[in-house]
């Protein structure tokens, strides 16, 4: 599969749909090196979500029915957002665990929403069976070659902005954002997948050799809590060599307060989990090697402002 073409496809067809979000050199959090960010928390709807929402819903035609999705409750608010703006009803399955202001953002972009007990892949199991009952189009949060298409555009525009990084740390959940990094990227960059030590679909996969189901839980889990990885960031992640690390809870709330307390800057815990790694020195940089972080997630909950 030509990934770099997809990518340049998705990148024009979304133009003017989404934000092109601003990079920064930060410097400061104890590690006496700077380091490069890409500040896609101030993306539509706080996350790179929208990015794969927009790339799908351009790329094919959505039926009558409209769409479906399941989401932890980011990639929701992007698919119902999406939606609104291109004239398209949406139906969104989440799971109750995406908290009050996650599934206030989803309400107020005018999806039709349906909030299930559990966790995830609870929401994605009715989703699933209300595809098939109404014939409405499905969007994976992550799995899918338009989506991750759509979430690789933001490493062909951090190019576009200068990223100078050897190096790119990202947080994982499902796979959708460093599958896209790692299909553009093609190995020309190290990726570091960072996840939670209790939500970690990738790092078990890579253990194991193939997806495995997971136990998910902790801080990030309303963002970072699929039970299993997709099956494209894993190949992905074979292919090109990806490290993966894991942090603990204590590291990324600590990560998010000190992005707030040095930058101000407001991330939920998915957002800090990529910082968090180098602060904890769950991943240490050679000499020299430049380094780079994305702030994928502005959605605290609750919400600050609430």
């Amino acid at each position: 599969m030509d990934w770099s073409e997809d990518i340049r496809a998705a990148a024009q067809r979304i133009a003017g749909h989404v934000v092109r979000t601003p990079v920064a050199a930060l410097n400061g959090f104890g590690l006496g090196y700077p380091i490069e960010a890409k500040l896609e928390h101030m993306q539509h709807t706080g996350t790179f979500k929208a990015r794969g929402a927009f790339n799908t819903l351009l790329s094919q035609d959505v039926p009558e029915a409209g769409l479906v999705a399941a989401s932890g409750g980011n990639h929701g608010a992007a698919v119902a957002y999406a939606a609104h703006q291109l004239g398209h009803k949406a139906r969104i399955y989440v799971p109750e665990m995406a908290g009050p202001s996650k599934i206030s953002l989803i309400r107020d972009a005018g999806a039709d929403l349906v909030v299930v007990p559990g966790e995830y892949s609870d929401a994605l199991e009715q989703a699933l069976a209300y595809e098939a009952e109404t014939g409405a189009m499905q969007i994976h949060a992550y799995d899918a070659p338009a989506t991750v298409a759509g979430q690789g555009t933001l490493a062909l525009e951090w190019e576009n902005q200068g990223l100078q990084a050897d190096t790119v740390l990202i947080a994982v959940g499902g796979g959708g954002l460093i599958g896209g990094a790692m299909a553009w990227f093609d190995g020309q960059r190290r990726v570091v997948a960072v996840e939670p030590e209790t939500s970690c679909a990738l790092h078990a996969a890579l253990e194991a050799g193939e997806p495995v189901d997971v136990d998910v839980s902790g801080v990030a889990a309303n963002a970072l809590g699929a039970r299993k990885i997709g099956q494209i960031c894993f190949d992905l992640a074979v292919s090109t060599g990806a490290d993966s690390v894991l942090v603990s809870d204590a590291a990324i709330t600590r990560a998010q307060e000190a992005l707030w307390r040095e930058t101000r800057q407001l991330v939920e815990p998915a957002g800090a989990t990529a910082l968090a790694a180098l602060m904890s020195g769950a991943y240490r940089p050679a000499p020299g090697e430049k380094v780079a972080v994305v702030l994928c997630g502005a959605n605290i909950t609750p919400d600050p402002l609430g």
